[in-house]
C-alpha cells in the first residue's frame, strides 16, 4: 500500500457501488475483485473521479453524486416519435422496453419506450439514470502513480 492520495495521474483500485435515493442498487462490484482505473481514462464518469479526489488507500467513503455531475439531466431533445412500423408487427410493445437503434455513426443506442399506439412510437434516449442523484460508495485499495504515456 501506498500513501499517494487520489488525484490526476494516479492509478485508483477500488470496489464500488451506485445506489439510488431509495437505496436500491444499481451496480457494485463489492463482493467481487476490486476494479482498476487510471484517473481520466474514461472507466468512471469525471463527477464520480472528482469525489476520490484525496482518498487514501484503506478509504471507505460516500458520496452523493448530483445528476449534473452524473449522467445528466433528461433533454426532451433525446425523445424521438417513430412510425409503429419501424417495429416488426406481431412485436408486442411494452412501455420500459430497450431497443438498440442505429445512430448517424452507426453505432448502437439504446432506447426505452415511452409511449406507443397503432401509429406511433416514442422511445427516450436518456440514460436511464439521467435527473437522478447517485448516492456513491468506494472502498479504496490501492492508489499508485499512473504510468504517463
Amino acid at each position: 500500500m501506498t500513501d499517494i492520495a487520489i488525484s490526476e495521474n494516479t492509478k485508483v483500485t477500488l470496489n464500488f457501488a451506485l445506489l439510488l435515493d431509495d437505496g436500491s442498487e444499481v451496480d457494485s462490484n463489492f463482493g467481487k475483485d476490486p476494479a482498476t482505473f487510471a484517473v481520466g481514462d474514461g472507466s468512471l464518469l469525471p463527477g464520480f473521479e472528482r469525489a476520490l479526489f484525496g482518498l487514501l488507500p484503506g478509504a471507505e467513503a460516500e458520496f452523493l453524486v448530483k445528476p449534473e455531475n452524473a449522467f445528466g439531466q433528461p433533454n426532451d431533445n433525446n425523445i424521438q416519435v417513430v412510425g409503429r412500423d419501424q417495429f416488426e408487427e406481431a412485436l408486442e410493445l411494452e412501455r420500459g422496453m430497450v431497443f438498440a437503434f442505429a445512430d448517424a455513426a452507426g453505432s448502437e443506442v439504446p432506447g426505452v419506450v415511452a409511449d406507443f399506439d397503432d401509429t406511433e412510437v416514442t422511445i427516450d434516449f436518456n440514460h436511464p439514470l439521467a435527473g437522478r442523484t447517485i448516492t456513491f460508495r468506494v472502498h479504496i485499495h490501492d492508489v499508485e502513480a499512473a504510468e504517463l504515456h
